[in-house]
């Protein structure tokens, strides 16, 4: 084993910045094993350097990121600060002054994943960011390594732990959706400002980045389709139990019926109780992948947190350590097929649309005819009158396959339609 040690700064000791330096402390042996050599935690970059660190020397706590970056010296750069900038400037730093960085900033990676892999190898130096997607699920890894020889067609899962949390908890207690994000918020899964969750934008990064993985073609945030699951609502999940069905805030990555073009999107989404995705409960995520070859694979575990992120962070900083031993690099991106992404309105699935209606005969009929006008066949028609007794009754539509082009076009007509008083909720069906 070689003695002297792989120096490695890290970026962030917030929760999991903490935990990763922890870990290299108290397993400082077992790492040095499986590595060859030690590795030494040579300075931490914080925003608050008075803060008490537990088990961190306070001589390697700086506010000078920069300047650490910039030693020279380091072999490693562990970036776990988030956001666009300062990291997408410390990252390029990083490779300029010779080290390898091990990244978990979905964010960044999503917008400017190509710029950095291609800095990373202009300068013979490693990018890995396996805790960035799923906490600490393996998957960056085996796509991009144990399925290399594969051809996967699809990637559909549970990439957000607080809005899996908050969905389990409309489905299973039948609370609304601003009680069960109270509750998320109390127990600490959800953010004092949840936005970037239940609106989509934290799966939508995930999903970019596993896209371009899964189908070796950039694919960008921008690229990305997202809703949110704010309007998601008690009556929704009503409507799924009777189809045995529950709901699931999905990131979809798949290649479309010619298999020439990709899609990425994020939305709510009904989906079979028999799919294994539809097991998922409180904050765990996964990932259901589809390939030629493999089949059916599914990955499942924590997906967030400090220990459990830290731990992928752990992962990738052994394999880009053993990198740096042997002088050679990992595999950097893998864009080759460089196919185009196609518009939301490409994608095809189910429906499930619920109107309020005029409760008279010949409504039905006049529903009917504006989606077959439109190409959308219906599967199943569910109508019931309001015990109110105010003339409205509740139709509920199932659709076959169509595209979303052709469902939004059906629904801009239904809307006109004078027996229509309103359009209640519409929700893609996945998963069969």
């Amino acid at each position: 084993m070689r003695t002297r040690p792989l120096k490695v700064a890290l970026l962030g000791c917030g929760v999991v910045g903490s935990e990763v330096a922890r870990i290299m402390t108290t397993h400082a042996d077992d790492l040095a094993q499986r590595i060859g050599a030690p590795i030494e935690l040579a300075g931490v970059a914080v925003r608050r350097p008075s803060r008490v660190r537990e088990g961190i020397d306070p001589g390697l706590v700086t506010t000078d990121a920069t300047a650490l970056v910039k030693r020279g010296d380091i072999d490693v750069v562990v970036e776990v600060i988030g956001g666009i900038e300062p990291a997408r400037t410390l990252i390029t730093t990083a490779f300029e002054h010779g080290a390898s960085v091990v990244s978990a900033n979905k964010a960044l990676l999503a917008q400017d994943g190509a710029a950095l892999h291609a800095v990373a190898e202009q300068h013979g130096k490693d990018l890995y960011y396996e805790a960035a997607v799923a906490g600490a699920i393996p998957l960056i890894r085996p796509l991009r390594e144990s399925l290399a020889g594969d051809k996967v067609n699809r990637v559909l899962g549970i990439v957000n732990g607080t809005t899996n949390f908050i969905l389990d908890k409309m489905d299973s207690t039948g609370a609304g959706y601003q009680e069960a994000l109270d509750e998320a918020t109390a127990l600490g899964y959800a953010e004092a400002d949840p936005t970037a969750d239940v609106e989509g934008f934290d799966a939508a990064a995930k999903a970019a980045i596993l896209a371009g993985i899964a189908f070796h073609s950039r694919v960008r945030l921008d690229d990305v389709y997202r809703e949110g699951m704010t309007e998601v609502t008690a009556a929704d999940f009503a409507s799924a139990k009777n189809m045995g069905c529950t709901i699931k805030l999905l990131a979809i990555c798949e290649r479309a019926g010619d298999g020439g073009s990709v899609t990425a999107r994020v939305h709510p989404a009904m989906i079979p109780l028999t799919h294994p995705l539809a097991s998922v409960r409180g904050a765990y995520n996964a990932v259901f992948v589809e390939s030629d070859a493999s089949g059916q694979l599914m990955f499942y575990g924590p997906g967030a947190g400090g220990a459990p992120t830290a731990s992928a962070v752990l992962g990738d900083l052994v394999a880009v350590c053993r990198n740096r031993l042997s002088g050679a690099t990992g595999p950097g991106e893998s864009a080759y097929a460089a196919l185009p992404v196609s518009p939301m309105g490409d994608v095809v699935t189910r429906y499930h649309i619920s109107l309020d209606v005029a409760d008279k005969p010949g409504v039905l009929a006049q529903v009917a005819t504006v989606f077959a006008e439109h190409g959308v066949s219906i599967d199943t028609v569910r109508q019931h009158g309001r015990q109110d007794g105010d003339g409205e009754a509740s139709l509920v539509v199932v659709t076959h396959r169509a595209s979303d082009a052709s469902l939004s076009g059906t629904v801009e007509a239904l809307r006109k339609l004078d027996t229509v008083r309103g359009v209640a909720s519409i929700m893609r069906v996945e998963g069969e």
